[in-house]
């Protein structure tokens, strides 16, 4: 199985999972470690706007939409407007095709339906040009 998996670590990517279920955050912390990317946790869009002005930054942003204090469109947005270049995937349940247009139009690189899963996030690496198998 690990054969199958890609390890990115000689890449040095770094990722934020921007969500308010621990479940969803240790689901999609695992899976960026299984792939060898960095990643730090936050839980809503307000923290992941603080994070960014505090100086930190990162070359992936997975961000789910619904969240207390700031969802994620509000906080893509807001990131864009603060000239965040980062790649942002928005990872949601929520999947209704006015609401995906709206995220999309937010800012986002790339959208997937949750659960999240090991092809859906290296489909999301190859969609951005993260990946490019050897």
């Amino acid at each position: 199985m690990a054969g199958e998996v890609p390890n990115l670590e000689a890449s040095k990517l770094t990722a934020l999972v921007v969500d308010d279920n621990f479940v969803n955050q240790s689901v999609h912390h695992k899976l960026l470690d299984r792939l060898g990317i960095k990643n730090d946790v936050v839980s809503n869009g307000q923290e992941a706007v603080d994070v960014h002005c505090s100086g930190r930054n990162y070359d992936l942003i997975l961000m789910d939409m619904d969240m207390p204090i700031m969802n994620g469109i509000q906080a893509t947005r807001r990131l864009r407007e603060m000239g965040i270049e980062s790649k942002i995937a928005g990872v949601t349940t929520r999947a209704e095709e006015e609401e995906v247009k709206e995220f999309m139009e937010a800012g986002l690189n790339d959208f997937q339906e949750k659960p999240l899963t090991i092809s859906k996030l290296v489909s999301i690496l190859h969609n951005l040009e993260f990946y490019v198998q050897t």
